[in-house]
């Protein structure tokens, strides 16, 4: 995958689960129920797999949890790119909408103990 995003993209392991998405001029699908597994998270947005298809500019209310810390963040999410992997699981590129500065520390956070794992990993390899 093309590298998109403007900022360090961080694996990560979180389930979601989305049962209604919408758009702005009022459209909205409900009743989905699709089960999400985020793979990677950034200051802009998320990466996540599904089996279920989403429209692409549909947005969907979720709360983000972090097992890393005792954060959690309830953010509007915008679909914003799709691919289908041969195993037949869709590939979903998402922005976050209208995210206060305010989360800006808990990206910081795990931004550096990201870099502080990717570096002992790296010496450890040496």
């Amino acid at each position: 995958m093309t590298e998109q995003r403007r900022n360090i993209r961080i694996p990560v392991k979180m389930n979601l689960e989305v049962s209604d998405i919408f758009k702005q001029d009022n459209v909205k699908v409900s009743n989905i129920n699709a089960p999400i597994e985020v793979i990677d998270i950034c200051r802009d947005g998320i990466g996540f797999v599904t089996k279920s298809v989403l429209p692409i500019g549909f947005y969907f209310n979720s709360r983000l949890e972090f097992r890393s810390s005792q954060n959690a963040i309830n953010c509007v999410i915008q679909i914003i790119r799709q691919s289908k992997s041969e195993d037949g699981l869709y590939h979903y590129g998402c922005t976050f909408t209208g995210m206060p500065a305010v989360f800006d520390y808990i990206f910081e956070e795990m931004e550096e103990e990201y870099k502080r794992a990717e570096a002992q990993e790296n010496a450890a390899a040496q």
